[in-house]
């Protein structure tokens, strides 16, 4: 029994040894080494060793990337506001266009807004057909009905889509980073100032902290419905006059909400698409409650609506004629 323990212990060892060798050489062997490797056991794990590394070498990686992420979307095509299940939408849809940059700032560390969850903390996510389309798209099973699908745990639909926007190559998530203010130039949005959420949430026992700014061609507001920082873009265009009123959210009524949200997503004001739950806040429509399939696709309609006003659409008809 010692004996095979200890060839059972040394075939692991060899076998992590050569996934860590090919993983540093980047190897097409490291997949075919993960897909064959034993189940996980104490013995494997026995004398696992880290790579050695000096801090300045860990503070150096993040601080490098982070200034040029911040050099690189200084000016960009597009900012989307709210990395919620509207905004994450959006950015899935943009995803698939590499040569539009797109940078999404997020108030909270975690991005997802309210798509972590279902309703009254409950784990389950109805969709309502036909959006569940687009989850079979995405690749997230469901729990098939009449009318509706339900995911089983609404995490799953914001972990998956989060996963695939975060790997796109033209989009880079700055969360924990505040909308303090807007760009605004001849009346038309131009960009965002920005700040760290912590210095945004202490203005006032603080003295002034100056803010960071980024230009953009277009901005998709998806900022949600009233809150702290919530429908914060439409409040800003209230008040500087490019919009008149802000009726506000009407109670619940889920037939009627999710089909207005979804047809009231516009360019509320020049260069700026309002999408998601802010668009209840600016346009009166009611709250639909722990349903999401009109988050989802007044995202992408607010995604259409940024690829026509950067004029992508008349350019990839103009190829396809020329073809």
């Amino acid at each position: 029994d010692r004996g095979r323990a200890v060839t059972t212990t040394m075939m692991a060892l060899r076998q992590s040894s050569a996934l860590r060798a090919a993983l540093r050489r980047g190897s097409p062997a490291a997949l075919a080494l993960r897909s064959s490797a034993r189940p996980i056991s104490v013995a494997s794990m026995e004398n696992f060793k880290f790579e050695p590394i000096r801090e300045s070498e860990v503070s150096r990686a993040m601080t490098t990337r982070y200034m040029k992420d911040m050099y690189d979307f200084a000016e960009t095509d597009v900012i989307i506001t709210g990395a919620g299940s509207a905004g994450l939408s959006c950015a899935y849809e943009l995803s698939k266009y590499p040569d539009i940059k797109v940078a999404i700032i997020e108030q909270s560390v975690s991005p997802g807004g309210g798509a972590w969850l279902g309703g009254q903390l409950m784990s389950a996510m109805v969709v309502r057909k036909p959006a569940h389309l687009w989850l079979d798209e995405l690749g997230i099973e469901y729990e098939e009905q009449d009318r509706y699908v339900i995911v089983k745990h609404a995490a799953l639909f914001t972990s998956t889509i989060m996963s695939k926007v975060l790997a796109a190559p033209n989009i880079k998530l700055f969360n924990a980073t505040a909308v303090e203010d807007l760009i605004i130039k001849n009346d038309r949005i131009s960009g965002v100032v920005t700040n760290w959420s912590l210095v945004t949430q202490h203005h006032d026992t603080q003295s002034c902290m100056d803010p960071n700014v980024l230009e953009s061609k277009m901005l998709v507001s998806a900022c949600g419905h009233d809150g702290p920082m919530g429908a914060f873009g439409v409040k800003r265009l209230q008040q500087v006059g490019l919009i008149k009123e802000l009726p506000g959210m009407r109670c619940l009524d889920m037939n009627v909400a999710e089909d207005a949200i979804v047809e009231l997503t516009q360019e509320i004001a020049p260069g700026m698409i309002v999408t998601g739950m802010e668009v209840s806040e600016a346009l009166g429509a009611p709250r639909m409650g722990p349903t999401f399939g009109a988050m989802m696709m007044s995202g992408r309609k607010a995604a259409a609506l940024t690829l026509e006003a950067l004029g992508v659409q008349a350019e990839q008809e103009l190829r396809a004629a020329a073809a």
